[in-house]
């Protein structure tokens, strides 16, 4: 049977030294990095990517180990394999730069866990990091790389290095990419649990599966957490293996980060042709492309986030998305996840408490609103 590599799971990450961060960035020194990575497909064979492209020196990796995961930080026996690159288990990683894998031994299914552990020997400076990824990390001194399990490790709520792990699949396997912020990363869904809205999707589809390329923060237009969305779909879409379709959700961040910081939100206009554009450039890939209407954050606790300007402008340009007729298909997560009684707030019972996130229930509601007879896979 003929195969072919496409991506399997994937991590989009932004740099430590960025002016707007929700969480502290860190750096690691003769310590393992254990990190549970959940698998949207499965193959035969895997490839890790790692990548350095925020940091300011070569990174220096003396160990890489992948293995199924036990519990928590557990692996499971037998399982345990080595991670080498160019033959050498040793890399060194350029500053800017990404290193891919050699095919590593490891059959996999999707929906599985598995578990990279990384030994940084030297000093590495602020790491590049995924910043909200509703799972954790396991960081312990030395080279531990090995263990089956890491007892009284320090447990930390981020993703270091790792970009994504590509798959040997069968040929014409297709890959959807979630592109977007924090309501495809999973924030205020159960840490570690899994329940983010992709994962939901990757649960209803019954070929092909969903990569999550979501960032929390991260806006259309404007850099500030992560590189905005225009700057980074070549890297985060377009470079993605097997790539067929990609899902758009963004907007919220154009509109309620702004105020965080003093400024007017984005204009409804300045918003439908950023649309416009993520648009033309998936179709001019060849990519089928589905866009998600904005969500409600009327009430969101953050300061300087609820505005009727912004809130306005978020029912404009969702009436713009519902009509517009540009993208193969709308999934309509703000009527799913609104409140009837109040549209511009999330509907109680799938709130995760802060008035701008979904807990697991507006999660899984947001991933019904998915159209899988559009999304062909």
């Amino acid at each position: 049977m003929t195969q072919q590599w496409v991506a399997g799971f994937r991590s989009a990450v932004i740099s430590p030294y960025e002016k707007i961060r929700f969480t502290e960035p860190r750096g690691f020194d003769d310590q393992t990095v254990r990190q549970v990575l959940h698998m949207a497909g499965g193959g035969e064979r895997i490839r890790v990517r790692l990548s350095n492209r925020y940091g300011h020196a070569p990174l220096t990796v003396a160990e890489a180990r992948v293995a199924e995961r036990g519990t928590a930080d557990g692996i499971v026996a037998g399982t345990d394999t080595g991670v080498r690159f160019d033959g050498s288990a040793r890399v060194a990683v350029p500053a800017g730069g990404e290193v891919v894998s050699d095919p590593v031994d490891l059959p996999v299914r999707a929906g599985a866990d598995l578990v990279l552990s990384l030994y940084l020997p030297a000093e590495t400076g602020p790491a590049t990091y995924a910043h909200m990824p509703a799972e954790t990390a396991y960081v312990t001194g030395g080279n531990r790389t090995r263990a089956t399990a890491l007892p009284g490790a320090e447990q930390v709520a981020a993703r270091f290095y790792v970009t994504g792990i590509d798959v040997l699949a069968a040929e014409g396997t297709a890959v959807a990419v979630a592109f977007g912020d924090s309501w495809f990363e999973g924030v205020g869904t159960t840490p570690g649990a899994n329940r983010r809205s992709v994962d939901a999707l990757n649960r209803r589809l019954e070929r092909g599966w969903t990569v999550n390329q979501g960032i929390a923060g991260n806006r259309l237009l404007t850099d500030g957490v992560g590189e905005h969305a225009l700057a980074r779909f070549e890297r985060d879409v377009l470079s993605v293996p097997g790539a067929a379709h990609v899902l758009v959700n963004f907007g919220i961040n154009d509109l309620g980060l702004p105020g965080m910081l003093g400024l007017p939100p984005a204009t409804a206009g300045e918003l439908t042709a950023g649309f416009t554009e993520l648009a033309r450039r998936a179709r001019e890939a060849g990519l089928g492309v589905h866009a998600a209407t904005i969500g409600p954050f009327a009430g969101a606790i953050y300061p300087g986030h609820d505005t009727p300007e912004g809130l306005a402008a978020r029912r404009e340009v969702n009436e713009w998305l519902r009509t517009c007729g540009i993208f193969d298909s709308v999934f309509d997560v703000a009527h799913a996840v609104e409140d009837p009684a109040r549209p511009d707030r999330i509907r109680p019972g799938f709130d995760s408490g802060d008035g701008m996130h979904l807990n697991d229930a507006g999660a899984l509601a947001m991933a019904a609103a998915v159209d899988l007879g559009a999304l062909i896979l």
